[in-house]
């Protein structure tokens, strides 16, 4: 039977008809909004501590769930992550405002506070300095702060490296130029938040300038900028050191260590410090010294620019590296992280823009889900006895990192 009409020709519905009419729009339009709010990444709700950092509960859960639910999704999240604080509250302001509070507001309350943003304003997000350690609380001493490495004068950096023709993103691994050179498949795993690395490799191929893929690519991981909110603070007997405000996932980009390339005899004759990595790929590449081969053959196009190998590509003989990166009076974040005998990080080498190894970037990665607020280390990989004077005696320095696995000197 058809519905009855009235004068106006809509069809007629009586006043309980009406009710669970609106009681139906009502929770059509809240269904609307819901569905609305998962494809906006930008209207998640989130979490926030005291010390800023934030947990973006999944609308999945919270849309469905009781207050005790919320409440046992935070507890949960405070326990798995080690959160010593239960200062927590809820609140729907977006990812974007949240960002933008970290930057403005919530690094001028934090305790012992010597430098609002150690990078002004050269990274995706502010980096505040902290010193509870010294009275009164001193800042680092003055540097240039570099998002990307610069070139000695007297350095000349190989051509441009060959590009692939992919558009937009590189996602086919068949027809992927620098997909090819990474085993015939990606290095990065795309994730919530980023690309991760999967495994340490001999050497990452990331796309560069020839390449035809855009900024936005996930083979362009390490070229994107920071992705976690970093802060740098004093530590009672290892200086200054670094931590993430954010949970940082296994394989996480974590940032880059930047400086001045240059060769590694002229260190010596322009600076005195001990803020400078020497670029030892080949090392990695083939094992020698402490450091551990890692798994992944290495295309030829690598090796012909290695000098000293045999006809297999391997080194004939241990030498020093031919370049390194030195960030005494230049650098970014990556500066201050501590040498840990059992690091939550590791070295990555990364080519992009060219493809000789004795020059590739020098990327750190997780090496394990980190928690928010724990200690950034990496292991700076110095042979015992390998360090000397300008008398030639050896020099030692006690390693402070405190763990299990310590070998008690750095060098």
């Amino acid at each position: 039977m058809g519905a009855l009409k009235g004068s106006t020709g809509e069809p007629r519905v009586s006043p309980g008809q009406q009710n669970r009419l609106k009681r139906m729009s009502s929770a059509d339009a809240k269904k609307n909004d819901r569905k609305k709010a998962k494809v906006d990444d930008d209207t998640d709700t989130s979490e926030v501590n005291s010390l800023g950092i934030s947990w973006f509960a999944p609308l999945t859960v919270l849309s469905k769930s009781s207050i005790s639910s919320i409440k046992n999704f935070r507890e949960s999240r405070r326990v798995n992550h080690l959160i010593s604080t239960d200062e927590f509250h809820l609140t729907r302001k977006s990812r974007r405002d949240l960002v933008q509070e970290s930057s403005k507001v919530v690094e001028n309350d934090l305790p012992g506070l010597v430098c609002n943003d150690l990078c002004n304003g050269k990274e995706n997000t502010c980096i505040p300095v902290t010193n509870e350690v010294d009275v009164p609380p001193v800042a680092p001493e003055e540097f240039e702060y570099l998002s990307t490495t610069k070139v000695a004068k007297n350095l000349v950096i190989p051509a441009s490296a060959e590009g692939c023709n992919c558009k937009g993103k590189c996602t086919n691994t068949r027809t992927c130029y620098c997909a090819t050179l990474n085993g015939s498949d990606f290095p990065y795993v795309g994730k919530p938040g980023g690309g991760r690395l999967f495994e340490a490799k001999a050497v990452v191929f990331e796309c560069g300038p020839n390449c035809g893929c855009g900024p936005k690519c996930l083979n362009r991981t390490s070229q994107q900028g920071l992705k976690y909110r970093l802060e740098v603070y004093k530590t009672p007997d290892k200086g200054w050191a670094v931590r993430s405000w954010d949970f940082v996932p296994s394989g996480g980009y974590v940032c880059e260590y930047t400086g001045v390339l240059m060769k590694t005899s002229d260190l010596d004759n322009v600076s005195v410090n001990d803020y400078f990595f020497e670029i030892d790929c080949e090392h990695t590449m083939n094992g020698i010294g402490v450091r551990e081969k890692r798994l992944g053959e290495v295309p030829p196009i690598v090796n012909d620019h290695i000098t000293g190998v045999d006809e297999d590509g391997k080194l004939l003989e241990e030498s020093d590296p031919d370049y390194c990166i030195d960030a005494g009076s230049s650098g970014n974040v990556a500066r201050f992280i501590n040498h840990s005998c059992e690091p939550n990080l590791f070295v990555q080498c990364v080519l992009s823009s060219h493809h000789d190894v004795k020059q590739a970037r020098i990327v750190l990665f997780a090496s394990e889900d980190i928690p928010p607020m724990q200690e950034l280390t990496y292991d700076y990989g110095y042979e015992l006895g390998s360090v000397v004077d300008a008398d030639g005696k050896v020099k030692e320095l006690p390693c402070c990192c405190g763990t299990a696995e310590c070998r008690k000197r750095l060098y």
